[in-house]
């Protein structure tokens, strides 16, 4: 318990920076997805039964009585947010198979904007306009990245963006509901329910497929060890941890800015320099979520 009051209490000042590294570890995903050769039902069962115990551990043994005393509302609630966190993983690992990653982190991108639409319209929540205007900036400043260029969007089979699609879709909501579930739900419990309901539904998946769990290459099962820890553990354990701290606005806002850190990794581990499109789209991107935290950080003075 003293470890949990610890978390909370790191998180409650350093949560932004938080939150940053967590995209820094999500930007790796796209690269990952294309690499392992196995199929996304596969890709997700694995990912999920490696991360999962990271959570299920310490909660099992240190937070029971927080664990069984969730409402039935928001364990149903907790079990829908693993369906579309399910949602998200499948549409995500297609996408990165049959287009091209840059093409699908933009078009995935965009789940910002149901966050930005539910938050305003449906929870009436209060956000300036500039705040607002500092979002969209930041979404076009992705698309620059992607260099404008309508040949380099299309290389990829036209399904793959639209999974690409869906996957943002997906995305959303389920920061969304874990956005309404983290104001009761401590955060481990939170996150161990929610990878667990997950994983449930990617085992009906490869079962209802007849997808194989074995049989790939090795270093496909050392992909998903590393996939795992760095983007299960490390980006959507850290956001679901953090949103208790933080809206999901917030969190999805600097979670579509890993077109920025996907190139500042492709420069430092692959030698590759950015297009000055890039270079122009990344100064935009930063440029305009800084502004939105110095936003966020006014209204809440």
């Amino acid at each position: 318990m003293n470890q949990t009051k610890e978390t909370e209490s790191f998180l409650d000042k350093y949560v932004k920076g938080v939150v940053v590294l967590g995209v820094l570890a999500g930007s790796t995903s796209g690269i990952f997805g294309a690499l392992i050769e196995a199929p996304a039902l596969a890709m997700g069962f694995w990912r999920l039964l490696i991360a999962t115990p990271f959570f299920a551990i310490p909660v099992i043994r240190n937070q029971k009585a927080e664990l069984f005393s969730i409402s039935k509302k928001d364990l149903t609630l907790t079990f829908l947010a693993g369906f579309f966190l399910f949602g998200h993983f499948f549409f995500w690992f297609n996408a990165v198979k049959i287009t091209n990653v840059p093409s699908a982190v933009v078009i995935a991108a965009l789940h910002p904007l149901i966050v930005l639409a539910v938050s305003i319209f449906i929870w009436h929540r209060k956000i300036t306009y500039k705040a607002i205007i500092a979002i969209l900036v930041a979404l076009i400043g992705c698309a620059v990245i992607a260099g404008l260029d309508y040949k380099m969007l299309t290389q990829g089979a036209f399904v793959g963006d639209i999974f690409a699609f869906f996957a943002g879709g997906f995305m959303g909501i389920y920061l969304l509901m874990g956005d309404m579930v983290r104001k009761r739900v401590a955060g481990r419990p939170y996150v161990f329910l929610v990878f667990l309901s997950c994983w449930m539904f990617f085992i009906i998946g490869t079962l209802l497929t007849s997808t194989p769990l074995l049989g790939y290459s090795k270093m496909d099962y050392i992909y998903l060890v590393a996939y795992a820890i760095v983007c299960q553990i490390g980006a959507h354990g850290v956001f679901n941890l953090c949103m208790g701290h933080v809206d999901a606005l917030y969190v999805s806002t600097w979670e579509s800015s890993e077109a920025v850190f996907a190139i500042i990794l492709s420069v430092i581990f692959l030698k590759q320099i950015p297009t000055y499109w890039q270079i122009i789209g990344c100064i935009m991107v930063v440029g305009a979520l800084l502004y939105y935290n110095r936003e966020i950080a006014r209204d809440n003075v």
